[in-house]
This record gives C-alpha cells, structure tokens and sequence, in this order.
C-alpha cells in the first residue's frame, strides 16, 4: 500500500510538472494515467519485475527532444529495452555524478527561484503551504511531506472558508421606511465553521435597518448555521430590524 500510495504522489505530480512545462499547455487525464500504471506494476509484479512510476526526467527529456504524441512514451521504453540489453556494460559506465547533474537541473528547472517569487506574490495563503511542502519533503520523504503540506493547506482552506461564508452589501441610501438596507448573501456551502463568523455578524448589525438573507447560492447550510439564523429571526422584531429570507436551499426552512 505504501508503495502504492508514492508511486501515485510521484507519477501525479510529475503528470502537473509535465503539463506545465508543456508549450501546447494540453491536461493529462490523471484517472487513466493512474489506472495504466496500476496495471502494469500487477502484471510487473507478477513477473517479478519492480514497481513503475511516471518520473519527471524521462519525461523532460522527451519534451526537450521535441516529443508531440503518446508513441515518444513507447519509443522511449524501446530504446531503454535495447540499451539494457545490448549494451549494459557501457551502461554501468555512465558516472553517477553526471546523472545527478541531471536530476539537479531538472530539479531547478521545476523549482526555480522564479517559482517561489511569483508563488510569494500570491500571497501568504498559497506560499506558506508551498514552502512547507517542499522543506518537508526534503528532511522527510515524498509522502510525509507531502501530508504535512496537505494539512497546512487545508488550514489555510479553513480559514478562508472560515471568514467568507457570505457576501455583506448594505446601501448608502436607506428604503421609504428610513431603515437601512443590508443584503447578506451565503456562500454555496455554509458549515459549522461559519457558525462565529455568522454569529457575530447577525450580532452587530445596526438596530432599525432591513436585513435579506439570500441563499440563492448555497447548495447546503449546516445544521448549526442554520440555527444562528433562526434564533436571529427570532429576535430581529427586538431591534426593530425587518427580516426577509429567501432562495434558501430545497431541504431547507426556518419552522
């Protein structure tokens, strides 16, 4: 399972290097990439050959040596077949040191320093989770690392999320009653993250006003959430403030 579990990280995030580095800009289908290697590494294990996996390099060369169609992938495994088979000894004389020079400009080529500025330019939200990943894999391994990168960019989803579970619009001219009109919009999935957020917003609106609820855009509204708002219903009257919600969701009500 563990090999399993890397091998589809690594061919997965060598499918998104190559697609970027493609001049054509074309999308790999992920779902079929992943299902031909599982195929092959069964019937490679069967055999008792080791486990495959997309890899960065192959890849780089073949873009680089002008490749345009799927056939530079089977080219590419002929060529290794008849190289490993006829000339193996010549093989073995290759330095290591040239090959990870290679590897290193690759390596440089997918991360270089332009990356990280324009990856900083995006803000904090997309750089820290980026610049964790990479330091993670590198004083882990691919698979740690990249789970501590998950888990530090689903922290920053959760923020976002956290802080915009509606759009807020209130007017500067206030309706034939001298009340003042102010529109909250739900975002398409409102959850229980939202529940402070929406609380203190429904909190600190202004006394004498007219306030819409508009779920027009919301698939779902989690249970507490939906609670907030119906426990402001409830009150609104205290505060003289006229309540209207509307386009909540079909499985949705405030009785």
């Amino acid at each position: 399972m563990v090999i399993a579990i890397i091998a589809s990280l690594e061919t997965l995030l060598s499918v998104e290097a190559v697609d970027k580095l493609d001049p054509h800009k074309r999308h790999t289908p992920n779902n079929r990439e992943l299902k031909a290697q599982g195929v092959g590494n069964i019937l490679a294990g069967l055999i008792g050959g080791l486990p495959m996996t997309a890899v960065i390099v192959r890849s780089t060369a073949n873009l680089e040596s002008g490749a345009r169609t799927k056939m530079s992938a089977v080219y590419h495994g002929i060529f290794l077949l008849v190289a490993v088979v006829l000339i193996p000894n010549i093989l073995n004389l290759i330095p290591l040191s040239a090959l990870a020079a290679v590897l290193l400009m690759v390596g440089y080529k997918l991360a270089k320093p332009k990356l990280f500025a324009q990856q900083y330019k995006n803000g904090w939200e997309q750089f820290i989770p980026f610049v964790v990943t990479v330091v993670a894999i590198l004083f882990t391994d691919l698979l740690i690392g990249i789970t501590i990168g998950m888990v530090v960019g689903i922290f920053f989803i959760l923020k976002a999320n956290y802080k915009t579970p509606y759009f807020y619009h209130a007017e500067e001219h206030p309706d034939s009653n001298g009340h003042k009109q102010i529109t909250i919009v739900l975002s398409e999935h409102v959850s229980f993250i939202n529940k402070a957020s929406l609380q203190l917003t429904l909190d600190h609106l202004p006394a004498n006003s007219t306030v819409t609820i508009d779920g027009s855009r919301s698939q779902d509204i989690d249970f507490d959430a939906l609670n907030i708002i119906k426990d402001f219903a409830s009150t609104a009257d205290e505060r003289n403030i006229q309540l209207e919600v509307k386009n909540l969701p079909g499985n949705v009500n405030l009785n």
